[in-house]
């Protein structure tokens, strides 16, 4: 395995040694899958598990320390494995679906996760991407696992023992298991998901050893069912056999979401006759080369290894549902219908987070991924008559907003084809004028499009936040018309609602506020109050929605001044509030609340681009130093080493952009505000061949702001650059300072896109 070179670099006298990461070879080995693993309920420093899987593979797998069904899957204080877990879990929040697990043991054979749970520690743990290991202590067990993109090998180092065992748990909710001691083979299906409606799902797998064995049940819960087949409410299998000291056991794995069949072809297909090792060089070949898009250098060790732990993260949700039938033709079950269609699939993401980041990333580093998953939004509406807002895989009922309409403009807008795009230019006005099943399409929109708000009394929830939102989606639904070239009888009226948000600022009291039905404020109102008209969220964190149209928020403001000064507030105010709303703090207040930073709550997504909206008013090295310092406070690759939820990828996508030196505040318009880069260099190979590098050679903690930049050797004076600038490759050259330049980016023409100075 290549090491990668460092040296000691002493940053300043009296300053510590920081060991600076000069070049690296092999990102995958900078990963620590565990970053955010130390979450509960309450606090959640991530709410992530380590997955071994391939970059948006069709299935995860996992350690499993909490109980069936817990969507705490993996904790990092846990002490106990109760089986290796195939996942799809997007969420803790929205649990997993088509989950099965497999647990080896000695001794006596137990198949109740409580009794067949082992002991193990994270100094006997390896973890990678590609390659997991972990020592069983109760039954002297190693058990290692490497898997590929719908199938994996299960290598198990026994000790001597007359009885060692392996139990395959298909969940309760309905389940199958059959054993067939004949092809050393057992074969079933789990029927579990956690959220939505969904017809005929089933997770379909097959299991193969290498060795025969001599014991073959099957059970019904914790009861044996005295056949080789179990269809039960929870059922399970189990096979023994003799094992000699340090005998390893192997496992061909794979599972399908269309039937028993096509399971037995994913695992021919995708292991043939590799043994376990190649399994793992593949895998990590793979990973190797997917995160190599983005190189650093110049960091110290801690920003790399957060660096890559972040984007290893980014790069699973949406996960493939698709699957190659023995023709090899792109086919999938439709979590939609029920029935196995041709054609893309992927699920297990919530567009309230996502469209923010991450899938801007995609459309910048990985577009023919998400060209993929546009084809997939294709079948989702084709075969259930809704875009998605949260998949998990079918219909979620989660979260608020259509921000599917910003999903699919922004793939359009930055230039992916390849996809029935007229198709899904009628599903985002579907969905922006009707009311649709498990929240998609617009609750409230009745209302929104009448009085131009969704009110506070008619009886529909976090109806503020509903508003803002809506008012970003029909500006993307305005701004992909107009590339589509649709006339302006058809799209005027989504600019026009693109500013209702104007409707929700309150101008005495200077920040968005909840509206009865007669146009009256709330009252009483309380803008530290969680909730209520708002998601997740206060006033505070909502008052900055319009991405779309920053200098219209300036405008209501009163101007660039006033404007800077409510933002500067937002660190100002203490970390108080009122939590009535939900009668207790849920975690995303306790977040905010523990990290000192004021009303800033980066844990959650609503204010996630606030730090960037000083490039809007002309002091952008306020921006530069609040980054860095959410940056440095809030993001390490540990296992507490997020500040809240991750949400698949969301979170881990604003520290990558912003390590990049930009972030797409509002996505849709085809920009990205500028931040400061983290690195001393970073290279970004385009998929078009072309290469961007970013450059700070006199970058250091303390050279936090940029005094001067250049792009392609040119003086660059703006607050933005162009996402088509920069898919043509080139050079941003940024010269670092410990003092802000208080002149460049000051000028309103520097300033990045806003509708209110559409022409």
């Amino acid at each position: 395995m290549k090491r990668i070179l460092l040296f000691a670099l002493l940053l300043t006298c009296g300053k510590t040694f920081a060991q600076i990461v000069t070049k690296v070879t092999d990102p995958v080995d900078w990963v620590n899958p565990l970053m955010g693993t130390d979450s509960k309920p309450d606090l959640s420093n991530g709410n992530t598990y380590p997955c071994i899987a391939l970059p948006w593979g069709m299935n995860f797998w996992a350690p499993q320390t909490g109980p069936n069904g817990d969507g705490w899957a993996y904790t990092y204080d846990a002490h106990k494995i109760r089986g290796f877990k195939q996942t799809h879990q997007p969420s803790p929040w929205m649990g997993d679906y088509g989950q099965f697990s497999i647990m080896p043991m000695t001794k006596h054979l137990q198949v109740n996760q409580d009794k067949r749970a082992s002991w193990f520690s994270h100094k006997a743990e390896i973890v990678k991407p590609y390659y997991y290991s972990a020592y069983l202590a109760d039954y002297d067990v190693t058990t290692e696992i490497a898997p590929t993109e719908r199938a994996a090998q299960f290598r198990i180092t026994f000790p001597k023992a007359d009885s060692s065992f392996i139990v395959v748990d298909a969940y309760d909710r309905g389940s199958y298991v059959k054993v067939i001691p004949g092809e050393n083979k057992i074969v079933g299906y789990s029927t579990q998901y956690a959220a939505g409606k969904m017809k005929n799902f089933k997770n379909y797998f097959v299991i193969y050893t290498d060795k025969p064995f001599t014991l073959s049940r099957t059970y019904n819960g914790d009861v044996a069912t005295g056949d080789l087949e179990s269809k039960a409410e929870h059922a399970l299998a189990a096979i023994g056999f003799k094992t000699h000291t340090g005998e390893v056991v192997h496992l061909r794995v794979a599972s399908s979401f269309i039937s028993i069949e096509q399971a037995d072809l994913n695992v021919k297909r995708e292991l043939g006759t590799d043994n376990f090792n190649v399994t793992a060089q593949k895998g990590r070949a793979v990973w190797n080369k997917t995160l190599s898009r983005l190189s650093v250098a110049g960091g110290t060790v801690d920003q790399t290894r957060t660096f890559y732990s972040s984007l290893y993260r980014m790069l699973f949700f949406p996960h493939k549902m698709y699957e190659l039938d023995a023709s090899n033709k792109v086919t999938h079950y439709s979590a939609q219908n029920g029935e196995v269609m041709p054609g893309y699939k992927f699920g297990g993401t919530g567009f309230w987070d996502t469209f923010r980041a991450l899938y801007p990333f995609l459309n910048l580093v990985y577009p023919s991924v998400d060209q993929e998953m546009q084809q997939g939004l294709v079948n989702d509406y084709k075969e259930g008559g809704w875009l998605p807002e949260w998949s998990s895989p079918g219909y979620a009922d989660c979260m608020i907003g259509n921000n599917s309409a910003s999903i699919v403009a922004d793939a359009y807008l930055k230039g992916l084809r390849g996809y029935d795009i007229n198709t899904l230019w009628e599903a985002v006005k579907h969905g922006a004028n009707n009311v649709g099943p498990e929240a998609t399409g617009r609750r409230g929109v009745e209302y929104y499009n009448t009085l131009g708000y969704v009110p506070y009394d008619v009886k529909i929830n976090e109806n503020a936040a509903r508003t803002l939102e809506y008012a970003y989606d029909d500006f993307a639904i305005y701004k992909l018309g107009k590339a589509l070239g649709k006339p302006e009888s058809e799209i005027d009226i989504y600019k026009k609602r693109s500013l209702n948000y104007r409707n929700l600022y309150n101008k005495e009291i200077g920040l968005m506020q909840g509206r009865n039905k007669d146009g009256s404020w709330v009252k009483p109102f309380n803008p530290l109050k969680w909730g209520d008209a708002f998601t997740e969220g206060n006033a505070w964190h909502y008052s900055w929605a319009a991405l779309h149209d920053i200098q219209g928020m300036i405008n209501l403001e009163g101007g660039k001044k006033q404007f800077v000064t409510k933002l500067d507030s937002i660190f100002i105010i203490p970390p108080v509030f009122d939590d009535s709303y939900y009668g207790g703090v849920i975690h995303e207040i306790r977040e905010m609340q523990i990290v000192n930073m004021g009303q800033y709550a980066h844990g959650n997504q609503p204010i996630q681009h606030m730090l960037y909206l000083y490039d809007f008013a002309g002091e952008p090295w306020k921006t530069q130093f609040h980054v860095r310092d959410a940056m440095n406070k809030l993001y390490k690759a540990t296992p507490d080493g997020y500040c809240g939820d991750e949400d698949n990828g969301q979170t881990s996508a604003w520290y990558i952009f912003s390590a990049m030196g930009f972030y797409p505040v509002c996505p849709t318009s085809g920009q990205y505000a500028l931040g400061a880069p983290l690195f001393k260099s970073l290279t970004v190979s385009l998929e078009n061949g072309k290469k961007l590098l970013i450059n700070a050679p006199n970058n250091s903690p303390d050279n936090k702001y940029v005094q001067n930049l250049t792009f392609n050797g040119k003086p660059y004076d703006f607050n933005y650059v162009n996402h088509t600038d920069l898919l043509k490759g080139g050079v941003l050259d940024f010269t670092m300072s410990a003092q802000p330049n208080k002149t460049r980016g000051t000028k309103d023409s520097s300033f990045p896109y806003s509708l209110s100075n559409e022409k």
